[in-house]
């Protein structure tokens, strides 16, 4: 005789929602005025954890996909690097979870 193995139950939080996509997301988008340097700089100054290298491989996907997820975590957070983000001119989607 074989056992039933039932998968684990997903874990809700104490909100009520499970804890899988309730990140929000950062998204540059690809435009023609700023310059691979320029958003790479922009990342590198306003993303924890973002230097210029990692701008600059941002940048590049950014080029080639016509978006990238830059960061996601908390909404005010996000709210936050969104805004600086504009603040340097960049294109961005709007925020989304």
């Amino acid at each position: 005789m074989t056992a039933t193995v039932t998968p684990p139950a997903e874990r809700l939080s104490r909100s009520g929602r499970s804890g899988a996509g309730d990140a929000w997301r950062v998204i540059v988008l690809n435009d023609n005025h700023n310059t691979f340097e320029g958003v790479a700089f922009a990342l590198a100054q306003t993303i924890p954890g973002v230097d210029y290298a990692k701008g600059m491989a941002l940048a590049n996907e950014i080029h080639n996909k016509g978006q990238a997820i830059v960061w996601s975590g908390h909404r005010e957070l996000a709210e936050l690097y969104h805004a600086q983000l504009e603040g340097y001119g960049l294109t961005m989607a709007p925020l989304e979870r």
